[in-house]
């Protein structure tokens, strides 16, 4: 892992600033604004937000990493070149998780020794959890972009931008109830994890006398996470017309590959986590035709946002952003609304940020690429509408 930082400064009437934070090869980014609206700002020579981000930048999830890392330092980017926040330029850095608890905490604290005051992250359920001990002992705000289980917001200084699990869950079975989408639905669900169980369980609550019955409910583990023939076969006997993947995605293109192998061919739809399943390496995409998942942004949408942030992703990072992207680019900027609304400087403590942070969160409006009105509730969860899209020739597109 390697970082380096370059600060330039012009005593003159114009002051440029520039500077790079990186984790293996991640950029954190910082760009230019002059002096005078810093001055104006009152922010002093050198002052600078440190932001910083955790995700899962190798391994079996990183897509999601990658995703939350780029979308926030592009964020951060943009913040800077329109003159920063208060006045003030942004530092970003990010740090990997490998989709392990231990090993986000790990990055947690190196992220902390290099002086951040703001948490992106982290990415996943699992691991923004164990971060979340650490930064309620801290008092360190934390936004994650993406950890949808319950207790990932179980401390007052932590908030989300996603749906949590349990409302995955519910407004899963209401999108398919109200779209007439099956008459018998089957579910395939990650027993040892935290998001897979919490979706299921409430998808099963809120089923309770809806236009569909659930014939089979089957479960797995990531100890035997390879062979869905079993799984599979109940749905197919039980008559299922759509099987529910409250699952991650890469699980899901073993299931959607067996699946074809045995001739079935369901509906098969899912949550946030199935956003990557494009992306598997040696997974044929075409077997994704017609899988639908809920999901707060679609990167076909025509409004002006995400017109430009799409263009600007693929233009830098060679790809089209998926929700993942979105959710973290959207929480560095409610981080912006909520250090502006309460006039925030660099120069406050960590837990002093936290503290207004905290008292922003619940008053602020943010509108952004996952929602047009976004709204929090002191307990961390955020108030918005979910969407659905479909995957249409290889590409995800609006159900609507």
């Amino acid at each position: 892992m390697k970082k380096s930082e370059f600060l330039t400064t012009a005593v003159a009437s114009v002051m440029a600033l520039a500077m790079l934070v990186g984790c293996g090869e991640s950029a954190a980014t910082t760009a230019g604004t002059e002096a005078g609206a810093a001055t104006e700002a009152g922010a002093s020579a050198g002052a600078t937000f440190k932001i910083g981000a955790i995700g899962p930048l190798t391994g079996g999830a990183a897509a999601y990493g990658n995703a939350v890392c780029n979308a926030a330092e592009l964020a951060v980017a943009e913040i800077n070149a329109n003159g920063g926040i208060n006045g003030y330029q942004v530092e970003y850095s990010k740090e990997d998780d490998e989709l392990n608890a231990e090993k986000s905490v790990n990055a947690y604290n190196t992220l902390k020794d290099w002086g951040m005051q703001v948490l992106v992250g982290s990415t996943t359920s699992a691991c923004s959890i164990a971060v979340s001990e650490y930064t309620k002992a801290d008092n360190m705000f934390q936004l994650t972009p993406s950890g949808s289980a319950e207790d990932c917001v179980k401390y007052d200084n932590a908030f989300r931008v996603c749906f949590s699990d349990p409302n995955q869950g519910i407004a899963s079975a209401q999108y398919i109830n109200d779209h007439n989408l099956a008459t018998k639905v089957g579910i395939i669900y990650d027993s040892s994890d935290v998001y897979s169980s919490g979706i299921y369980q409430k998808f099963i609550e809120e089923s309770e006398g809806k236009n569909f019955e659930i014939v089979s409910a089957e479960a797995f583990t990531q100890d035997n996470n390879t062979d869905f023939s079993v799984q599979l076969q109940k749905a197919k006997d039980a008559g299922a017309d759509l099987v529910f993947l409250p699952i991650y995605y890469k699980d899901a293109s073993l299931i959607l590959t067996q699946a074809n192998t045995m001739g079935y061919k369901p509906t098969f739809f899912g949550v946030d986590g199935l956003d990557g399943i494009l992306t598997v390496d040696n997974f044929d995409t075409s077997l994704a035709e017609g899988v639908m998942l809920l999901t707060p942004f679609a990167a076909d949408a025509t409004d002006d946002l995400t017109v430009k942030f799409v263009s600007q992703y693929k233009e830098k990072y060679g790809e089209i952003p998926n929700q993942f992207a979105a959710d973290a680019y959207d929480a560095v900027y409610i981080i912006k609304q909520a250090i502006e609304a309460k006039n925030v400087t660099p120069d406050m403590s960590t837990s002093d940020i936290c503290e207004a942070l905290k008292s922003a969160m619940t008053e602020i409006e943010a509108a952004g690429l996952t929602s047009a009105k976004m709204t929090w509730a002191a307990n961390g969860e955020p108030n918005k509408e979910p969407k659905a899209v479909v995957i249409k020739d290889g590409a995800y597109v609006s159900a609507q």
